[in-house]
């Protein structure tokens, strides 16, 4: 019981840290919202520095939301989170930079979210709506500072592909 306590404060400490890295990552409210977490599964492994959730995992903490089939939460040698990687059909990343700001949402059947870079791939099936902006293609990357995306039609994991599309609405 005190080791699966442990675990679960451990865990909780990993998504603070994955969803809070930076204030402006999202509005500022967002780091001291509460996170919550839905999986039917979770395992930690201390030694590789994982905590992998699985079933419907849906990870929420203010504006940001991630889900997948399964979600690993991994950690680097200083024991500093590293990356957040979502995997399913339609793993779905969410964010709202400010308030008077659109939501950024993302789908893919992997994404991957690097903590240090502030940066989201989206990888397969890659869909990114900023705004009335879409994006789409087999490989979608977006700084979430800069407020940049780069897409390509194939890369690492993806199954075929898929061209680039884009629609960009005027500017107001």
């Amino acid at each position: 019981m005190i080791r699966q306590s442990l675990a679960f404060l451990v865990t909780q400490a990993l998504i603070t840290l994955a969803l809070t890295s930076s204030p402006a990552l999202a509005q500022q409210g967002d780091a001291s919202a509460p996170i919550e977490v839905e999986a039917n599964q979770f395992d930690l492994d201390d030694r590789a520095g994982t905590a992998v959730y699985t079933g419907d995992v849906d990870i929420r903490q203010g504006s940001m939301q991630l889900t997948g089939d399964r979600v690993e939460i991994r950690r680097n040698a200083a024991g500093e989170l590293s990356q957040a990687v979502a995997n399913g059909e339609r793993a779905y990343f969410e964010q709202q930079p400010d308030p008077d700001e659109p939501v950024v949402r993302g789908w893919g059947r992997t994404i991957i979210y690097h903590v240090a870079e502030r940066r989201v791939e989206l990888i397969d099936r890659a869909e990114l709506h900023q705004g009335g902006d879409t994006f789409d293609g087999g490989y979608l990357e977006y700084f979430l500072d800069r407020r940049v995306v780069q897409a390509r039609s194939d890369s690492e994991g993806v199954e075929e592909r898929q061209r680039v599309r884009m629609t960009l609405q005027p500017e107001q």
